[in-house]
């Protein structure tokens, strides 16, 4: 069961980190940071995340 739950975790994980890199690439920010934001979320996924909710481009 254990392998199960984490494989679904995991891609729960990834579904919200691609949900997250679309968002920032349909925003109204400048091309550097869509690119920067994008970065942060492919190289520190959780800290990334974590960071784009609170400061990333809203609306």
């Amino acid at each position: 069961m254990g392998i199960e739950v984490g494989g679904l975790l995991g891609l729960i994980w990834l579904i919200i980190v691609v949900w997250a890199i679309v968002k920032v690439a349909k925003s109204s920010a400048g091309g550097l940071a869509k690119l920067l934001w994008i970065l942060a979320l492919l190289f520190f996924p959780l800290v990334g995340l974590i960071a784009w909710f609170l400061f990333g481009p809203k609306g």
